[in-house]
């Protein structure tokens, strides 16, 4: 596993520091609250290495869901996350130290969400899936803990909480719709072939 990350760590590299580019202008105001709004997004990418070295979610989904099949594909999870995660969460952190420090909680409920799924994944079939041990240990503490010092930030509304948990849900449904229709589409092929 460290040989992988050491033989391919510039790719990751690379891009993470194109983000953490990204975000450097919004770097240098208000951080006290802002801190935890942008904790969540290194804190995903340690999470997304115990979801994705050696491609375990993307085959974890493909063996459960889609039987073997590719419900999910490498361009899927590149896509959900570079634009999904990295994205939005830089993009959250963004609108909340220069627009409004409650759009910051679009980032912390994505995590949130995240962890929830994978928890009730591991309940539900009863064993562990790539993703749950950063969402028990990372996830849900910093998660707690930014939605109790946001929620007692004047700045932060009810309708800033109604947004993040909103568009997380959001996220996180287009990704299972996304499977869902992979696996339809897969599931027609085979149909007309044995028809």
């Amino acid at each position: 596993m460290l040989d992988r990350l050491r033989d391919h760590w510039v790719y990751g590299g690379f891009l993470a520091g194109i983000m953490l580019l990204v975000l450097t202008p919004a770097l240098s105001s208000g951080w006290p609250a802002l801190v935890l709004i942008w904790l969540q997004l290194p804190l995903y990418m340690l999470h997304q290495y115990e979801e994705h070295d050696a491609d375990r979610f993307r085959l974890f989904v493909n063996t459960v869901v889609g039987g073997g099949r590719d419900v999910l594909t490498r361009m899927d999870v590149f896509i959900i996350n570079i634009a999904g995660v990295w994205g939005v969460d830089a993009l959250a952190f963004l609108l909340a130290a220069w627009v409004h420090l409650g759009l910051g909680l679009i980032a912390v409920y994505l995590s949130l969400v995240n962890a929830v799924a994978h928890c009730a994944q591991a309940i539900a079939l009863r064993r562990y899936n790539p993703g749950l041990i950063t969402s028990v240990v990372l996830f849900l503490p910093l998660g707690v803990l930014t939605l109790w010092v946001l929620s007692g930030n004047a700045q932060v509304t009810a309708a800033d909480h109604l947004i993040g948990l909103g568009l997380a849900i959001l996220i996180h449904a287009a990704i299972l719709a996304r499977v869902v229709r992979n696996k339809r589409k897969l599931d027609r092929m085979a149909s007309t072939a044995t028809a």
